[in-house]
């Protein structure tokens, strides 16, 4: 029986409106491991968070708004606040080797796939028969 492997079931988990924002995100296969990169200009690297508990990775960003006082604010587009994304990992993750980098406002978050659920090729063996004594009686 054939199963579809799928590490990415109920893919999002994330915000609604009324609580953290939906930070962008792509997510690839690469080899073995899955690349998942967030947008998040603007953060403070201190403030981002990745947490994994059981099969559930939780990215978290926090974006403080800068005040100015005196100003009289003429546009003011870039909220402050949470950026929250949820994903529910599959079986297959090796969930203790992920890692995390955060550079010129994207975090990248780097998912390896298990030895158990890499691709791997079986080794066929076959049974050799006993060969045959034939005799040849002479004439």
């Amino acid at each position: 029986m054939a199963v579809l492997f799928d590490p990415f079931r109920e893919f999002d988990r994330g915000a609604t409106r009324q609580g953290p924002r939906r930070m962008p995100i792509d997510l690839y296969r690469d080899g073995d491991h899955y690349v998942l990169t967030a947008d998040l200009p603007g953060i403070d690297p201190g403030s981002v968070d990745v947490d994994i508990d059981g099969q559930l990775l939780t990215v978290r960003a926090e974006r403080t708004p800068r005040s100015q006082e005196g100003v009289k604010w003429l546009a003011r587009e870039r909220q402050g606040g949470t950026y929250l994304r949820q994903l529910t990992l599959g079986q297959g993750i090796d969930t203790a080797a992920i890692s995390a980098n955060y550079d010129n406002g994207v975090l990248s978050v780097v998912i390896p796939v298990s030895e158990q659920a890499k691709p791997r090729k079986v080794e066929v063996t076959a049974n050799a028969a006993p060969a045959a004594s034939v005799e040849v009686a002479a004439s």
